[in-house]
């Protein structure tokens, strides 16, 4: 098991590191050369500038039983298809009975920004939000660890 981070923008790369620190777990952190991310015990890859280059780095690096740690619908479908694991940043898990109708949703956000309209963007992010995601993140661990990698 190895956990994976779609670090761009992510407010919970050092929660994730340090959990994976915690229970020994390889953690690899990708972003784009718009990022420096450097910590300790953690392997940084940097990806060049472009539409979705984190992401196809992550799908091209996650195998079955890894975690993925993302806030972005299509990289975490791309990761179940895969056997692996999805985490989003507030600490709810992807799952085969969600994503489908998550990323409709996305998919109807995004017809509406393109017509002009608006949504409502996230709240600031709070420390229960950090709370929960690491909760989240350490009970995943914990069922994959006593399991033959299916939560």
């Amino acid at each position: 098991m190895q956990i994976f981070i779609d670090a761009d923008g992510c407010p919970v790369t050092k929660i994730a590191a340090q959990i994976a620190s915690e229970y020994n777990i390889p953690c690899t952190v990708i972003c784009d050369t718009a990022h420096i991310i450097s910590i300790p015990g953690v392997n940084a890859v940097t990806v060049d500038k472009g539409a979705d280059s984190v992401d196809f780095k992550l799908v091209n690096l996650i195998q079955k039983g890894d975690i993925a740690v993302t806030q972005d619908y299509g990289l975490a479908a791309m990761c179940l298809s895969k056997g692996a694991f999805a985490l989003h940043q507030d600490g709810k898990q992807y799952t085969e009975e969600n994503i489908s109708g998550l990323l409709e949703f996305r998919a109807v956000a995004k017809k509406i920004r393109r017509a002009g309209g608006r949504l409502k963007g996230s709240p600031k992010r709070s420390p229960e939000q950090d709370k929960a995601f690491a909760a989240s993140l350490r009970q995943m661990i914990l069922a994959l660890a006593h399991s033959d990698d299916t939560i």
